[in-house]
């Protein structure tokens, strides 16, 4: 009896070991206290009248921003050499790098600045340190542990569970060996798809869905890839997947600096994208209008910034913290239920920031302030992976590649 239900259920502990660091954001964090009052500033594109005590809250005038002057583009000689007198000198193929980047920049129409070429470099240099397929320390001693985890919860003992790894695989190797040389994800990866092959009892137990979800020199989202293309152009021939391309360097540097830079977001700061790059887009703009919801409501809410809660990457019915505090700020805020729920459902684009349930929001806090609060805050996450030995967060990620970002303006 257990032999079967083995074969079916190794290989999807197996995979199911590999879990980076999320870009995506969790359902919630861990609630924590509200935070003093943010460094004030006020939100771009918006002119807010200052506050008076004695009278009502005058209304919240949206101004579209002022986008800068794109400078002039360069040839990719000239881009490339660009981009390589930026790329740290340790890094190796440093010309095969500039080239990816700077073929990334033009094909995506990306401002080609120091400041923008510097960003993604720094990210590459946190997430790789320039290895397209960067190894993953004791990778295989993970996988073992996870595998054992996983299979206590059915009860299976880890001797039962190293007997049936000894069953071989397509190379020849027993599918424990496999696991005990496993070096990078892009390994885990070649593994799962052979085992879809092998076994489709297996992939059908997992939704067919494929557990490892980021990878690459920038470690970018999987999904985030396949989703960028229905609306862009894939700047090379394809080999495979767009999983096989995000494995690979140029696929890898394509889609991250996607992710990075190819959208809209008047931060003063890159520490503000570099956090959005490991929360989610606009967590940390979405963090700072949970602290001024927490300021109004008194409720102690989780500054993740993820405003609804999700599952998959859609949207649940169920209530966050976040949307219960902003239902008991409904009457102050003139907006019923479902208004407040149709805003809350941009929070993943540039418009909620036009949203009356932002503007107003944000007007009331600056009021109760007496100043403009804060438009963006650093998430307060913490990262959580098998990979992950000591405790890490959002912001001590920002951070770091932010002072990656500071050492590469000084090149």
């Amino acid at each position: 009896m257990i032999r079967p239900v083995l074969q079916a259920l190794i290989p999807a502990l197996l995979l199911a070991a590999c879990v980076t660091a999320p870009q995506g954001l969790p359902p919630e964090s861990p609630s924590i206290e509200t935070p003093p009052a943010p460094q004030p500033g006020a939100a771009p594109g918006i002119v807010i009248p200052p506050a008076d005590a004695g009278r009502p809250l005058p209304p919240v005038v949206p101004v579209p921003p002022q986008q800068p002057p794109r400078p002039p583009y360069p040839s990719e000689r000239e881009g490339v050499a660009q981009v390589l007198r930026l790329i740290p000198p340790k890094a190796t193929d440093r010309n095969g790098w500039a080239e990816d980047i700077f073929r990334a920049f033009a094909a995506q129409q990306l401002a080609p600045t120091q400041a923008q070429f510097c960003a993604a470099i720094a990210v590459i240099e946190q997430e790789s340190s320039f290895v397209a397929d960067p190894p993953v320390p004791g990778l295989g001693h993970i996988v073992r542990e996870e595998l054992y985890r996983k299979a206590a919860g059915y009860l299976v003992p880890p001797v039962v569970v190293d007997m049936a790894l000894l069953k071989p695989s397509r190379d020849g190797r027993s599918y424990g060996k496999r696991i005990d040389a496993l070096r990078t994800e892009r390994e885990m990866n070649s593994l799962f798809n052979e085992m879809v092959a092998e076994l489709p009892d297996f992939a059908k137990a997992l939704g067919n869905k494929n557990p490892i979800r980021t990878g690459g020199p920038m470690q970018v989202s999987v999904s985030f890839a396949e989703d960028y293309l229905q609306t862009h152009r894939y700047p090379y021939p394809r080999r495979g997947t767009v999983r096989d391309e995000v494995f690979t360097r140029r696929g890898g540097v394509y889609f991250g600096i996607a992710n990075l830079l190819d959208y809209p977001a008047s931060y003063p700061s890159p520490l503000y994208r570099f956090a959005d790059f490991n929360a989610g887009r606009y967590a940390s703009r979405n963090a700072a209008f949970q602290a001024a919801v927490a300021r109004l409501s008194g409720r102690k809410l989780s500054l993740d910034g993820d405003l609804l809660r999700y599952r998959d990457g859609q949207a649940l019915r169920e209530q966050s913290s976040t949307e219960l505090a902003l239902l008991d700020l409904a009457g102050k805020l003139g907006l019923n239920a479902s208004e407040i729920r149709r805003d809350l459902l941009l929070e993943k684009s540039a418009a909620f920031a036009q949203s009356p349930l932002w503007l107003r929001v944000m007007a009331q806090a600056d009021h109760v302030a007496g100043k403009p609060v804060a438009r963006e805050l650093l998430p307060q996450i913490q990262l959580q992976s098998p990979k992950i030995t000591r405790k890490l967060t959002t912001e001590w990620f920002a951070k770091r590649v932010d002072g990656r970002w500071q050492a590469c303006m000084q090149r």
